[in-house]
């Protein structure tokens, strides 16, 4: 009570009055409480604010009640180790006081303004966590990737954006320079190094140099703040664009939907920073709180160095895709004991029954499942206190109203398989991302009746548990990476042995899903040996585009299943690896 007391003298956007938990109810009850809460902002009893920046409205109001003593001193705001010995840790003030700093080196030395674009691609060091801060302080749009993007991903990535700036490491600073002649509009390189390289900007040294007095520009609620590349069935991925509120003001309406976390705790999420899921639990939902981030380097994911990370460090809670504890369960946990764990959670895709019951048997916790999308973030959620369903993954979040709809968008009753859905009319909920940026026509398409449709089929129980089924379209989800099979078809096709191809998922005991291709090959290679033309393949893919995507199966075929005016049956080759026909 003391800190909310504080919070709300502050007048930070906690004097909202939190939603009534009851919000895990039978879905056919949710709409209405949706609606009531939003009509109580809109009748001046709940006021959602005309301008917010996280920046300046949650970091900075954390950092005066750091001032003031009433954090613990002994828990950080950030906390990274390299696994090497390395280690860096922020309280709140000093996370603005660096952030101020980098702030002014983007819109000082690198003439950056307001509204533009910035691509970040940066592994798991501090920063990444900097760099976004600063952005947010300057009104400048981030556009995160994953390390593993190749040449190729990053020429698209810098042409769609249209950024004109990229922060990067040295690692991929050679594949910047292979394509930034075909990008008119990039006019900053910055790297993340401690060495030199031409036509290069050292971040480092540069960002120390400034001052730290900055003034946080002043953002509308709604204003643009970050970008996502998401993958789609068909074409490049889409830009997929959020606001001021959709992913740092939720939190602030929703309370502790997903993450039980308070000022004390430590939160540990081993997500790529490419990725949403590293935005909402490695940032945005835990400092809203004022909880310490910990961020281990994990160039590698190593179950014996997340164990040992896990026994070393007062990590409260711990937030990973189904593969991590589909690996660590693999290992005899009875030799662990973790420091502090006591919650953890598991998002990306469905998590097996079996995995659930080895981890609860082994370490006495629950594995909590999420669900969510980059649109969206975190859709249904199996919060602190919920009954733990195995092979659900929870109930609706917080200012959703999720449904259970058929072609039409008609609502289906319990029990009855359709697609996954969210009321998005008459009142769009916030969470919700803006659009898809320079693409209206695929912004429409996601919409149908009153609902935003996900793309996953899926059933809702009497209960309001939700189970997903599949996805309605053609992405694989693979150890928590959404990939598109048209990037991994175009990369194939490149090679002179692939005549035609196509690419669904198939299922793995450890990832849940990989990529498998079915190639027919080119007369010249029939002979060729297929043990070397696969791996051959495979190589060819990892080196065409981000290597996760690359087919961990493939198969020769002599034709691909089509229909009668020539597209490829991927339902069929899917249904068929899956054992459904």
């Amino acid at each position: 009570m003391k800190l909310l007391f504080k919070l709300q003298s502050l007048k930070l956007l906690w004097t909202l009055k939190p939603p009534n938990r009851t919000f895990h109810g039978h879905p056919r009850l949710l709409s209405s409480d949706v609606y009531s809460q939003y009509e109580s902002i809109r009748q001046g009893k709940q006021e959602i604010p005309k301008y917010f920046n996280f920046a300046s409205d949650v970091l900075d109001k954390w950092s005066e009640i750091e001032k003031a003593g009433d954090l613990l001193p002994s828990n950080p705001a950030f906390w990274w180790v390299s696994g090497e010995g390395e280690e860096v840790k922020w309280s709140f003030e000093e996370l603005g006081f660096l952030s101020r700093k980098v702030a002014n080196m983007l819109t000082k030395e690198c003439g950056l303004q307001r509204g533009d674009k910035l691509i970040l691609i940066l592994p798991r060091i501090p920063e990444w966590w900097l760099v976004k801060v600063a952005c947010m302080r300057a009104g400048i749009v981030i556009i995160p990737g994953t390390s593993q993007l190749s040449a190729k991903d990053i020429l698209y990535r810098l042409q769609a954006s249209k950024a004109t700036c990229i922060i990067t490491t040295d690692k991929l600073a050679p594949a910047v320079d292979s394509v930034a002649p075909q990008c008119q509009l990039l006019k900053t390189k910055l790297m993340v190094s401690k060495g030199s390289r031409e036509g290069w900007l050292n971040f480092t040294e540069l960002y120390q140099n400034q001052s730290a007095d900055h003034s946080c520009i002043k953002t509308r609620i709604q204003d643009p703040m970050i970008i996502f590349f998401t993958s789609g069935t068909t074409g490049s991925p889409k830009m997929t664009q959020h606001s001021q509120g959709s992913l740092g003001f939720r939190p602030l309406l929703s309370e502790r939907y997903w993450l039980d976390l308070t000022p004390s705790n430590m939160i540990w999420n081993t997500a790529d920073t490419g990725w949403i899921l590293t935005s909402i639990a490695s940032f945005f939902d835990p400092w809203v709180f004022g909880s310490c981030i910990f961020i281990h380097n994990l160039p590698q994911t190593d179950s014996a160095v997340i164990l040992n990370t896990l026994c070393r460090f007062p990590i409260d809670v711990l937030v990973g895709a189904p593969t991590l504890f589909r690996m660590l369960v693999q290992n005899d946990l009875s030799k662990y004991k973790f420091m502090n764990l006591r919650y953890c959670v598991s998002g990306g895709e469905p998590l097996n029954p079996e995995v659930m019951e080895q981890w609860k048997s082994q370490t006495g916790r629950d594995i909590h499942e999420v669900y969510g999308q980059t649109e969206m973030g975190i859709i249904c959620c199996v919060g602190k206190g919920m009954k733990i369903k195995p092979g659900s993954m929870g109930k609706a979040a917080p200012l959703y109203d999720v449904q259970i709809v058929d072609k039409n968008a008609n609502i289906l009753p319990p029990g009855q398989q359709g697609e996954i859905a969210i009321r998005s009319k008459p009142i769009r909920p916030l969470g919700f991302f803006s659009e898809y940026l320079d693409n209206p026509k695929k912004t429409a398409e996601s919409e149908r009746g009153d609902f935003y449709v996900t793309g996953d089929r899926g059933t809702v129980d009497e209960e309001g548990y939700f189970q997903f089924i599949g996805r309605d379209d053609d992405i694989i989800i693979s150890s928590g990476y959404r990939i598109g099979p048209f990037e991994v078809e175009s990369a194939l096709i490149e090679h002179p042995a692939v005549v035609e191809t196509a690419v669904v998922s198939s299922p793995d005991p450890l990832r849940g899903e990989v990529v498998k291709a079915f190639v027919v090959l080119s007369p010249t290679f029939s002979s060729t040996d297929q043990k070397s033309l696969t791996r051959d393949l495979q190589d060819h893919v990892k080196k065409t585009t981000a290597p996760y995507k690359y087919p961990r199966k493939v198969e020769f075929v002599k034709e691909l299943p089509k229909t009668v005016t020539g597209k490829i049956k991927r339902n069929e080759l899917r249904d068929k690896e899956w054992g459904r026909i």
